[in-house]
């Protein structure tokens, strides 16, 4: 299949506001999650850290502008990651930094599953934690990663965000896998800057309520998995799900096994037509697909080597038809893929009208 002509490295990537923060990002950012490496409970099996910051390296000459990573990710590794590939760029060609808290793990068992915490004093102590693997003065967004499970309300641990914005330790806050009722909950306390969903043709349920709330708040909305975590890539297979190994998260996952897995596939070479039409890669025409939904700032894309960046990048500057979007919308219909509104289409004549 024809790829698109590369953009040259000096030519910028279309960027938007993120929400009401003095930031502009880039329609895609790299995501951190499986750079983390395994041997933890989400891990996504082994990984070379010399190719994890080619990877990262490589995503910035092509011009994404934004990194988003977690405390979390290989129970601190990533950010470590993250800090070793920036560390020899000029200030001037430094992306901007997102990381995530609220998820606590224990250093004695590494497979543990780890716990939702929202303590204050926690929190605070997760910052300092970040800074110093990132080696950074000042996060540039700082994320609530879950709902806390340890009996803190959302509004102290919201309020700790937000004094930690004050206080200048990081830039803007926002929260991720939270729904409508909890960031209208938070937005009294203080503004949410962002929200970070779930959301791909795969897993469509935030474009009930999250992104019309989010549009209507000029809160500011990066989507993850865009790709649902490799089955959107154009390149997952049956084979590839079975031999999956155990310590990646994805072997123990519904989506990657049986009917689901099937469905999942056959949507994705539905999509080989439209790519082939914009003479791109089918991962780039799944991301653009989030894009195309109103109140969708950006979306990271997670990458584990420079050509796994260049299969996706184009969907930093491709815009999808009406009729593109009608196809995806009828294939999602017939396969019966993931849940959720099949279109941006309705939504997008809303917000307009």
């Amino acid at each position: 299949m024809a790829e698109r002509k590369a953009l040259s490295n000096e030519i910028s990537l279309p960027a938007r506001r993120l929400g009401r923060t003095d930031m502009h990002i880039t329609r895609v950012g790299f995501g951190a999650w499986a750079i983390g490496g395994p041997d933890w409970a989400v891990g996504w099996g082994a990984q070379d850290d010399r190719e994890s910051i080619a990877a990262i390296r490589h995503a910035i000459e092509r011009g994404v502008n934004w990194i988003d990573t977690a405390a979390v990710y290989g129970l601190g590794h990533s950010e470590d990651v993250v800090r070793r590939a920036l560390a020899e760029l000029p200030a001037d060609k430094r992306p901007l930094v997102f990381t995530k808290c609220g998820l606590v793990w224990d250093p004695n068992n590494r497979d543990a599953p780890p716990r939702q915490v929202g303590a204050p004093t926690s929190i605070r102590r997760e910052v300092e934690a970040s800074l110093r693997r990132l080696g950074v003065e000042r996060i540039d967004l700082y994320q609530m990663h879950w709902p806390a499970e340890d009996g803190t309300p959302l509004s102290d641990y919201w309020q700790t965000l937000l004094d930690l914005k004050a206080e200048g330790k990081v830039r803007a806050v926002g929260l991720s896998n939270h729904n409508a009722a909890q960031l209208a909950e938070a937005e009294r306390l203080g503004h949410v800057d962002t929200l970070q969903p779930p959301f791909s043709a795969i897993r469509r349920g935030a474009a009930e309520a999250e992104l019309p709330w989010c549009d209507g708040n000029n809160t500011g909305v990066i989507v993850y998995s865009p790709m649902q975590s490799g089955l959107l890539s154009g390149r997952f297979t049956i084979a590839r799900a079975r031999a999956l190994p155990k310590n990646d998260w994805r072997s123990r996952n519904a989506e990657y096994s049986g009917e689901k897995l099937e469905a999942n596939l056959k949507l994705a070479d539905s999509i080989r037509p439209i790519a082939a039409r914009h003479q791109t890669t089918v991962a780039a025409v799944a991301v653009a697909w989030t894009l195309a939904w109103p109140g969708v700032t950006g979306a990271i894309v997670g990458a584990r080597s420079t050509a796994q960046v260049d299969g996706w990048i184009d969907a930093a500057t491709l815009d999808l038809t009406d009729n593109d979007l009608a196809e995806i919308a009828a294939a999602i219909k017939s396969t019966g893929a993931g849940s959720g509104p099949s279109s941006p289409s309705h939504a997008r004549e809303t917000v307009h009208a």
